[in-house]
C-alpha cells in the first residue's frame, strides 16, 4: 500500500506557497510553529519539515533552528519555478510581476527562436507552422486561440535542441498562463508577427526569427504596460 505522505506534503507546500505568493505571509513574516502547522494540516512533524525543505528550495523561506521559519525577500525567490508562478497566478498577480515575466521572455525567447530556426527538425518546423495555423483559424475563439499561441511558443522552445532551454518548459508555460489572460486584446494585432516568425523558422532564417520574436514580444510588453491591471 502506498504512503500518502507525498500527497500530504504537497498539500502543505501548496497551501503555504500560495499564502507567501499572495502576500498573506509577507517577506520577513514568521511562519506558524511546527506544532501549529501539524495541528492545522493534521500531519506529522516529518511532513511539515519536508514541506519546509521544499519551500526553502524555491527560495521562499529560510529555516533557522530555534529561530523559526521566515519568508524571504521577493528577490530571493526562484522566479522561474513553475509552481511559484502558478501560485502567483492563483492570486491577484501584480502588474509589475507580469512586466517582469514579459522582460524575462524578451531575454529568453528571441535567442530560442534563432536556435530553433537553425536546429529544428523537419517535424518540429511543421509543428511550429501548424500551431500558427491553429492560431489563425481560431482567432475568433479566444480560449482556443490562446491555447494555440501557447503551443506555438512551447514548440519553439522544444525546437532549440538545447536541454537547458528545454528544461524551462514548465516555467515558460506557467509564465504564458499568467500573462496571456491579460494580453488577449493584443492577439489580432500580433498575429502577423507570429506568421512572420513561423515563416522565418520554417526557412531556417535565424536572424529574421530573432527579430520577429523581439517585435512580437515588444508589442506584448507594450500592451501590458498600457493595460489597467492594478
Amino acid at each position: 500500500m502506498k504512503s500518502g505522505k507525498p500527497n500530504r506534503t504537497k498539500t502543505v507546500v501548496q497551501a503555504l506557497g500560495i499564502r507567501v505568493a499572495s502576500g498573506q505571509l509577507a517577506p520577513g513574516a514568521l511562519l506558524p510553529s511546527e506544532t501549529e502547522l501539524e495541528q492545522e494540516f493534521s500531519v506529522s512533524r516529518t511532513v511539515i519539515r519536508e514541506a519546509m525543505k521544499m519551500l526553502s528550495a524555491k527560495g521562499l523561506v529560510t529555516v533557522r533552528q530555534r529561530h523559526g521559519t521566515r519568508v524571504n525577500p521577493r528577490q530571493q525567490w526562484t522566479w522561474l519555478d513553475g509552481e511559484l508562478i502558478d501560485w502567483l497566478s492563483d492570486g491577484r498577480i501584480a502588474k509589475a510581476e507580469l512586466l517582469a515575466f514579459a522582460e524575462a521572455r524578451e531575454i529568453i525567447e528571441p535567442g530560442a527562436a534563432a536556435l530553433a530556426a537553425t536546429r529544428a527538425s523537419v517535424e518540429q518546423r511543421k509543428a511550429i507552422v501548424a500551431a500558427y495555423g491553429r492560431m489563425e483559424v481560431e482567432q475568433a475563439h479566444p480560449g482556443r486561440a490562446v491555447a494555440a499561441d501557447k503551443e506555438f511558443h512551447l514548440a519553439i522552445l522544444e525546437a532549440t535542441q538545447n536541454p537547458v532551454l528545454q528544461s524551462l518548459r514548465h516555467a515558460i508555460e506557467s509564465i504564458l498562463d499568467a500573462v496571456f489572460p491579460h494580453t488577449v486584446g493584443a492577439f489580432a494585432d500580433n498575429l502577423e508577427n507570429h506568421k512572420q516568425l513561423a515563416s522565418a523558422i520554417e526557412r531556417g532564417d535565424a536572424v529574421a526569427a530573432r527579430t520577429h520574436m523581439q517585435v512580437l514580444l515588444g508589442e506584448t510588453t507594450q500592451f501590458l504596460e498600457n493595460c489597467p491591471i492594478d
